[in-house]
């Protein structure tokens, strides 16, 4: 048998006293009681319980009631939960199977959804008839009222008439000299128009979508009581008899405070969209490919993603 040295065992019962050492062993044995505890015990299912509250019953009859001006009777509401528990089963079934990672449809309504909370945030707080009218001020001419048009109009067809159409705008212009624009003969120069012979208290805008944006700039600079033209439509030609025009004007703020409120509203939910957005972006360090360049171009796609990502870790950097 070898005996060890005295200076030897002195130092393993030295070591063998040390605190540090009991801590160790206990917190040893701790962790391995623990782990054997742990692999035992079975670990707990997902809640398998879906609720339908009696809230969301009403909720369902209402929009069922909104939809269809009646209530629903006992198998339709019931057809409306049966609905609904299969949405969050279907839900809670596809979150388990991982459906929605890397899904760009669900990063997209989730985007769209903070979105609305961002905005929902600007348009929290009412606003009062002095902040409308103070913004007003500021913002009249969103709301200018544009100059209306009262005007008949003679129409030449080019599928009709061919090269003679304009020619033969002229040529009844002259005849017209000085005839109102109810005359008997001015019916007798015209070619059936598709939409309306006369147009009352109407809008650029509105002229536009009819006869096309060249034909009301030409309008516009017509003076009223009297026949003129030919002026040219996406139609063809046209003689033109303006009888009246209304000029635009800035509508007073009792006229449109619905309108401005509503416009108000919207301007406070985007500006509140924007800084919720900028101050979250703020987090992120974005990493982007360099622009292309002319080496990029002569040497393909290869060189293009040698080139994108030796920027993006430069930038990274």
């Amino acid at each position: 048998m070898i005996e060890m040295p005295n200076f030897c065992v002195n130092s393993m019962h030295r070591f063998l006293r040390e605190p540090l050492l009991h801590f160790l062993l206990v917190g040893a044995i701790i962790f391995a009681v623990y782990n054997v505890m742990q692999a035992d015990r079975p670990v707990p299912a997902p809640s398998k319980e879906i609720r339908v509250s009696l809230d969301e019953f009403a909720q369902l009859a209402l929009l069922f009631q909104a939809q269809w001006r009646r209530e629903p009777t006992t198998d339709e509401l019931g057809r409306l939960v049966e609905n609904r528990v299969q949405e969050e089963v279907l839900y809670r079934e596809a979150l388990a199977m991982g459906l929605d990672k890397n899904d760009t449809i669900v990063k997209r309504r989730m985007a769209q959804k903070l979105q609305f909370l961002a905005e929902d945030v600007g348009g929290a707080r009412d606003p009062t008839t002095a902040d409308l009218m103070a913004w007003y001020e500021n913002n009249a001419g969103l709301f200018v009222q544009p100059g209306r048009f009262s005007l008949r109009h003679l129409y030449f067809s080019p599928d009709r008439r061919g090269e003679r159409a304009r020619g033969d705008a002229v040529n009844a212009l002259a005849k017209l000299a000085g005839q109102p624009q109810d005359s008997e003969l001015a019916a007798t120069f015209a070619d059936p128009f598709m939409y309306q012979d006369c147009y009352r208290d109407r809008a650029p805008e509105f002229l536009g979508k009819e006869f096309g944006p060249r034909f009301v700039q030409a309008i516009a600079k017509l003076a009223p009581g009297s026949w003129a033209g030919p002026i040219e439509s996406g139609f063809g030609w046209h003689l033109v008899y303006i009888d009246t025009v209304i000029p635009g004007r800035v509508p007073l703020f009792e006229e449109v405070e619905s309108d401005v409120r509503t416009t108000w509203l919207n301007e406070q939910k985007e500006r509140a969209w924007r800084k919720s957005y900028s101050d979250m972006r703020a987090k992120y360090k974005i990493l982007l490919p360099a622009p292309p360049t002319e080496s990029m171009a002569s040497g393909g796609v290869a060189a293009a993603g040698k080139q994108g990502s030796a920027a993006l870790r430069e930038e990274s950097r």
